[in-house]
């Protein structure tokens, strides 16, 4: 999972005539093949998105540590605070 998401980027594209317009390619060879997900706009602002990307950040740095509990024991813990 970890590889997966290291080899993931995020790309940005504006529509312009039709076509999408990558702003900020990087160094991808000719020929690479890219994969478009159109994305809503979910209308949150920049610090909002500042704030998730942040707090997406410290999860992976968990995960990567060792620092993570179990599903069982998340659904545990879910089902104790409901009571």
């Amino acid at each position: 999972m970890q590889r997966i998401l290291e080899s993931m980027s995020t790309l940005k594209a504006i529509v312009s005539g039709g076509r999408a317009i990558i702003e900020d390619v990087g160094d991808y060879p000719d020929g690479t093949e890219l994969e478009v997900e159109v994305v809503a706009n979910d209308e949150m602002s920049a610090e909002e998105r500042a704030r998730l990307n942040a707090s997406i950040e410290r999860g992976l740095a968990q995960m990567k540590a060792g620092d993570t509990i179990s599903a069982e024991e998340l659904i545990d813990s879910l089902r104790a605070r409901a009571r």
